[in-house]
Formats: C-alpha cells, structure tokens, sequence
C-alpha cells in the first residue's frame, strides 16, 4: 500500500466515522400545532359542546360517543369526521370524543403519538408527533381530559356496569343495531360505531342520538354563518367563471377543469362531492346512472343544448351546493326559456314561504301549488327541494321541527323532461333569519335572461 492510497483511506474513514451520527439522527420531533390551528377559537367548541350535551339531557342524558376518522390518507388530505371536528376542531386519527351529559364532562380518547409521523426506518423524514402525549394540545383546545386510546374500552365497561346510558349518531334516524359485517375497530364510521360497542359490551344500553346531533348542527353560530357565507359565495361564482367557457364543442370533463381550479384558486381545498356537469342527453338523467361508465359523463356539448352545473366546494370544512342551467349556444329556446322561467318562479316561490316558525312541510306545499298542472310529472320537488348544509352538503336535519334564525338550507327543485329533450336545475343557498331569510347566492344571475347576459358579458 503507498503512503497516498493509505493517507486516502484513513481520511474515509474519519469522514465515515464524523458523519455516521449524522445520518443515524431524526429531525426535530413535531407538534400538533406548528402547522395548523383550530378552526374557530375555543369557545366556540366549547359553546357546542355544551348545546349538544343540553339537548341530550332534555332526551333522557347519558355519555354521548363520536368517532373520529382514520388516519390513512392514500394520497388524499385527511378530513375529519365531521361531528367529531364540530364537536372538537381537532384532526386526530383513530380517536372517540366523549360528553358525560348527566356529569357536563367531556373526554377525548386519542393516540398518545401519531402513527402517520412514525417510521423507524426513515427516522429523518418521519420526526414522530405525540397526540394525547402533548399537552399543549389539550391546553389550546380547551380540553382537559385527554385519555390515551387504549383506555376507551376500560372506560367504557365501567360506565357499562354502572348501567349509564350510551348514546351515539348513526349516522341517520335509524336505529342502533348489532350486526355482523360491522369494523372491529373503535373508531369505525358512524354507521358501525354503535354495534361495535354492543360486540364488545353486549350488556350495554346504546341509543341513538341523530336528533339531537341534528338538532344542535342545524343551528349555525355567526362564525359558521360568516364562513358558509364566503363558501356559497365560491361556489356559485365559480358556475359563473365556468360560464365563460359554456360554447359548441367542449366536453364535459373541459368545463369541470375550469370550475374547480377556480375553487382551488379560492382556497378550496376539496369538493364535497363530485361536480355534476351535464349536457344535452346527459342533462336528462341523475348522475348515479351517468357515473356508472367511465367515458358517459364526458360529452362534447352542441349548439341548442343545455348544460346543467349541480357542484359546490369546500371552504375549511363547510360546503357549498349550488346549481344554474345554460345555453350552450348561449341563447336558450323558446321552449328552453319557458321551463327555466316557470322552474324559477318555483325556486323563488319557495325561498318566499322560509321563514322562522314555518315546518319544511309547509314549504313543501307552497312548492306543490307553485307547480303548473302540466309541470307536474317532470318535477321533483318531493323530499328534494332541499337540504340543510354546514360541514356537509347532507347536513344531518330533523324535518318536523320549524324553521329557525341561523339554518342554512339549499333549494332545488329539478325539471327532468324525457319527451322533449328539456332538463333545468337552479340551485340556490338560504340563510333563515330572523325575519325572514336571505338568498346567499342571489348575487349571480338565476332567470333566462339574466343567464343569457352573464354568458354574453364573460365571452366579450
């Protein structure tokens, strides 16, 4: 070996030796809060917190349990469940929210650490993050019992054998049942939540509390009011931005392109559910049918069609669901004209009769008689005229109680026309106030000529 070769190898080895604890080394462990924050202050869940365990006093008490989602994410952003975010504003994986109504005492069960952020072999890239092991996280949220994960089933025999009542939210009005095809995880969905309980503690009394969840998440505080304010807004602006590209020849697909970067140039960070954009043949049919083949929603749209948009948007948790019907060629027919006009007079009819004391089965039959006799076989109102919003564009909604100050409901009634090729929609966000209610998304055009206009001022 020469003097060089041995003064190289030496030097490699000191330099192996020096970085070795480097590369052994992780960064710096995270925290909860360095990259987000809740969504509206404390209060304001704490304030929620205490609605909900009010109303569930009033139906009989007990400890009312909310799963949150779970942690994997495949790619996508994680979104939370949304009781469990309304309840907390906390985007844990794998936890249980617990409020003891009967004793005012609320608990969360989450993970001591996140396992998202773990990976012993790749200790640099994943830095680790403690959950339930922070304290600062139970500190900022305004939530001082925080249990670890594990602790839950415990608990939960516990209050089982002090027969205390358990409550959860199915997800609907149905009832809790235990059933055979449910997730063995604690944190399984809604749907599956109760009757994992009941497997694991067949002695336990577990009822429903879909009514009283909808009953607080109807109301909607002035800072969800503000927030679902800006989200409707989006919403249908981004049909108006779209409008701009409404002409013979594109597709389907071209026209959602440029609706949802108009969303995300917004700040939109998802869609509450996929955007409904149909044209002439495809405008006549729901999109359940339209989504079961892969190139049926894609169409290249013609002159003398209509192209109806059914597409809202997703503003930090809270939705937007809004509609309108063009002309491709951005005149609409005579016959065109005529049903968007009477649909119209149908919406506004509707959004007249809401107001604060009034069931929705009194808007209901304001809607049937605003229907012309001949109207009547293409349009489904039903059930369907509308639907309350929040962090859902199927807001859970209780439909015999009266309408109040702070309820966000859509209004859509559908005209689907087989025999003369005719399908309109207008889809439009209401606010009940106090005095009446206010159109959130009144501010871009709804009648055939106002449509006409906004399409001839977007292509100049």
């Amino acid at each position: 070996m020469t003097t060089t070769t041995g003064r190289r190898l030496l030097l490699s080895a000191l330099v192996a030796v020096a970085i070795a604890p480097l590369a052994a080394q992780s960064t710096p462990e995270q925290r909860y809060f360095e990259w987000t924050d809740l969504p509206f202050p404390a209060s304001e869940y704490a304030a929620r917190r205490g609605a909900l365990s009010s109303a569930l006093r009033a139906s009989g008490g007990g400890v009312f349990l909310s799963p949150a989602a779970s942690g994997v994410s495949e790619g996508f952003t994680f979104r939370q469940l949304d009781t469990f975010w309304y309840l907390t504003g906390l985007e844990f994986p794998d936890a249980v929210a617990a409020l003891d109504a009967d004793r005012g005492l609320t608990i969360i069960y989450a993970p001591p650490r996140d396992p998202r952020f773990e990976n012993p072999s790749r200790r640099n890239d994943f830095p680790g993050r403690p959950l339930q092991a922070d304290p600062g996280i139970g500190a900022r949220a305004g939530l001082s019992d925080i249990r670890p994960l594990a602790q839950l089933g415990a608990d939960l025999a516990a209050l089982v054998a002090e027969g205390r009542l358990l409550r959860v939210d199915p997800g609907s009005p149905a009832a809790v049942t235990r059933s055979a095809d449910d997730q063995p995880q604690p944190a399984a969905p809604l749907a599956h939540f109760g009757a994992w309980i009941l497997r694991q503690h067949p002695a336990a009394r577990v009822q429903s509390a879909y009514r009283d969840v909808a009953l607080t998440r109807m109301i909607k505080s002035p800072a969800e009011i503000a927030l679902m304010r800006r989200a409707a807004r989006l919403g249908v602006d981004g049909i108006a931005h779209a409008a701009r590209f409404v002409r013979d020849g594109i597709d389907e697909r071209g026209l959602e392109a440029e609706l949802e970067a108009f969303y995300k140039r917004g700040g939109a960070a998802k869609l509450p559910f996929a955007s409904i954009i149909k044209s002439g043949p495809n405008a006549l049919w729901p999109w359940r049918i339209l989504a079961t083949h892969n190139d049926r929603r894609n169409r290249t749209m013609k002159n003398g069609e209509l192209v109806v948009f059914d597409v809202g948007c997703e503003l930090y948790g809270y939705v937007s669901d809004t509609g309108r019907t063009f002309p491709v060629s951005g005149r609409f027919t005579g016959d065109q004209r005529a049903v968007l006009e009477m649909e119209v007079r149908v919406s506004d009819a509707i959004i007249a009769a809401m107001r604060p004391g009034v069931t929705l089965g009194d808007v209901q039959r304001v809607a049937e008689r605003a229907i012309p006799e001949e109207a009547r076989p293409f349009m489904q109102t039903g059930s369907f005229f509308g639907h309350h919003l929040g962090l859902s564009s199927g807001d859970p909604s209780v439909d015999d109680v009266p309408l109040a100050p702070g309820m966000v409901i859509t209004v859509e009634p559908w005209y689907y026309d087989h025999t003369r090729g005719i399908s309109v929609f207008t889809e439009d966000v209401v606010l009940i106030t106090a005095d009446g209610r206010e159109n959130l998304t009144a501010h871009v055009a709804r009648t055939p000529s106002g449509l006409e206009a906004l399409m001839r001022g977007a292509r100049r």
